[in-house]
């Protein structure tokens, strides 16, 4: 008989709010109302045909200022148990070095160099500046990169009285930075942006991948006790430019001239972006799960032994079956309605949970909750019994 399977899956689990969220490792969101790359690309166009008056691609803001990607905390913490402080890398099982963080190794992913001496930066040095930052400063930077309509106060400032540019340049700012936050901009960032002058190269050029190497090495060190790391978009496009073969995606390396281009515009597969061509569950298994078989003893299994456990509870107690098929997994619990959704072929136990408990959800709302609003409530005051459905 050709009958069609029950509630045949038809969709995959795209990203949803608690997927690959961790608050303490995401990286500040955007509010630029442009597009990352379309703002690089912009910024640098007027670099090369000299109609930028403000000078910013040569204070190199742009250059270090990476997508934002999808968030997986799992890669990060095993980077963080293989890395080598003595060496500054992060280390394969075997010992071999899978990436350094280093400036040199920071600079050499991102095409960058600089003839110019660059100034070292720490957030010892923008405190110590933005406390001597003048009024004076301070009223043509609110001149420049505010909106006319804004408030007249002493800064800290809110993000939204800014114009696009300097909406723009807060938020390359403060991603550098590692922020948690672009929603208040106070002294350390208007130190920033007291660099550009209309007409005048930027006033300082400051040494950002030293800065950024030191952040990472920093956190890693602190991982485990402060569960904060705001560099993960670093960690990615390190691992994919130190590990090209290693990942079976397309990696556009030159441009069309045969340029070598920044690691930046290799490939979107794990940017955050609502126009990719890549599906959540394509990141999984494209790049998380060869990236955790490089960092990891033994390649992960399609599904833990965490997550047997909690789908078959003992020999003779089983809740689901569960699927294997060649490009995706699929999970059903018994008594469950809905649809099963196409889970990566590689199953991370934050999309195993939340769709374990959607559909444990769907069982105990049909088969269960009916049973469970209707009883007698006794009460040990001189009543009569209460009934309620």
């Amino acid at each position: 008989m050709n009958i069609a399977p029950l509630n045949a899956p038809h969709k995959e689990l795209e990203w949803l709010a608690l997927a690959d969220r961790d608050y303490q490792m995401v990286e500040v969101i955007e509010v630029s109302s442009k597009y990352h790359i379309l703002v690089i690309n912009e910024l640098r166009a007027k670099h090369i045909n000299e109609t930028d008056i403000l000078r910013i691609w040569e204070s190199h803001l742009p250059i270090f200022y990476l997508r934002q990607v999808n968030v997986f905390p799992d890669l990060i913490h095993q980077c963080c148990t293989n890395y080598d402080p003595n060496q500054r890398a992060v280390l394969s099982p075997s010992g071999s070095v899978l990436f350094y963080v280093t400036p040199e190794a920071i600079n050499q992913m991102l095409h960058f160099q600089s003839a110019k001496s660059l100034t070292p930066l720490s957030m010892q040095h923008l405190i110590d500046q933005g406390a001597k930052i003048s009024s004076a400063q301070i009223t043509r930077i609110t001149q420049l990169f505010m909106d006319p309509d804004s408030p007249q106060r002493p800064p800290p400032f809110l993000h939204v009285w800014f114009n696009d540019i300097g909406k723009i340049l807060v938020d390359m700012t403060t991603y550098i930075l590692g922020y948690n936050t672009n929603e208040y901009v106070d002294e350390t960032i208007l130190v920033m942006l007291s660099m550009f002058t209309p007409g005048k190269p930027p006033s300082v050029q400051y040494d950002y991948a030293t800065f950024i190497a030191n952040k990472i090495h920093e956190q890693f060190m602190n991982l485990e006790r402060e569960r904060v790391f705001k560099y993960t978009s670093y960690i990615y496009h390190l691992l994919v430019f130190n590990q090209p073969d290693s990942f079976s995606f397309t990696l556009k390396k030159l441009d069309a001239q045969g340029n070598r281009r920044s690691v930046v515009f290799w490939s979107s597969l794990f940017h955050h972006v609502s126009y990719s061509p890549y599906s959540y569950c394509e990141f999984i298994d494209l790049f998380i799960y060869p990236a955790m078989s490089l960092v990891l003893s033994f390649p992960p299994p399609r599904l833990t032994d965490e997550m047997q456990k909690i789908l078959q509870l003992s020999k003779s107690y089983s809740i689901r079956d569960s699927y294997f098929y060649q490009d995706h997994t699929v999970i059903r619990i018994y008594g469950c309605e809905l649809a099963p959704y196409r889970l990566p072929k590689y199953v991370p136990m934050r999309l195993f949970a939340l769709e374990y408990f959607r559909q444990f959800g769907n069982v105990d709302m049909i088969h269960f909750h009916r049973k469970k609003q209707e009883g007698t409530a006794e009460n040990q005051a001189p009543i009569r019994p209460i009934h309620f459905q």
